[in-house]
């Protein structure tokens, strides 16, 4: 009996996920396509509720922050590229945001059956926590490109986010399970 109410809850768990990871993922890029002047361009999606875009810019905020407080001047040029004063920048591109790792650490804590302010903390928690690996791989990146580093064990620079993001949202998830029990 315990079984079949185990596989049952771990069922409604699946189904919950896999609706919300691709509401989320899909809803990002709706919004992506409707704020963007190439695509269909709906301006008060582009006014009004383009999250992604805010994502952007607090990214490029923060590179700017960290490259400054570590010596090197940067420049913002539009809404995407940042580079080092007079030398090579990063454009950061919507394939850059971690939507795809963000939407699954959303959908994974949405899922679970704890109570909402549980929920809300881990989910506000996890966001952070890519956002940050975001931001370091993001100022690595750049650190990189204009000072000669090689990437290790020639990896780009979005694999390293997501082994990085992945490993992250594991341990997460341990801790998370730990806190429940």
């Amino acid at each position: 009996m315990n079984f079949i109410m185990l596989n049952k809850r771990f069922l409604i768990f699946a189904l919950k996920f896999i609706v919300l990871y691709c509401f989320f993922y899909f809803a990002s890029l709706a919004v992506i396509g409707l704020a963007s002047p190439e695509g269909y361009y709906v301006a008060w999606v582009h006014d009004y509720f383009n999250a992604v875009q805010w994502l952007k810019n607090s990214l490029i905020i923060a590179v700017e922050f960290i490259s400054n407080l570590l010596g090197h001047k940067t420049v913002i040029e539009g809404n995407e590229l940042i580079r080092f004063e007079n030398a090579r920048g990063v454009r950061i591109a919507k394939s850059c945001l971690g939507i795809g790792v963000m939407s699954f650490w959303a959908a994974f804590i949405i899922s679970d059956h704890n109570y909402r302010f549980k929920k809300t903390y881990w989910l506000l928690l996890g966001l952070m926590v890519l956002w940050m690996i975001n931001v370091l791989r993001i100022v690595l990146f750049l650190f990189s490109i204009n000072l000669g580093w090689e990437m290790p064990f020639g990896l780009d620079h979005h694999t390293w986010f997501n082994i990085q993001a992945y490993l992250a949202i594991f341990m997460m998830i341990y801790f998370y399970e730990k806190s429940s029990t």
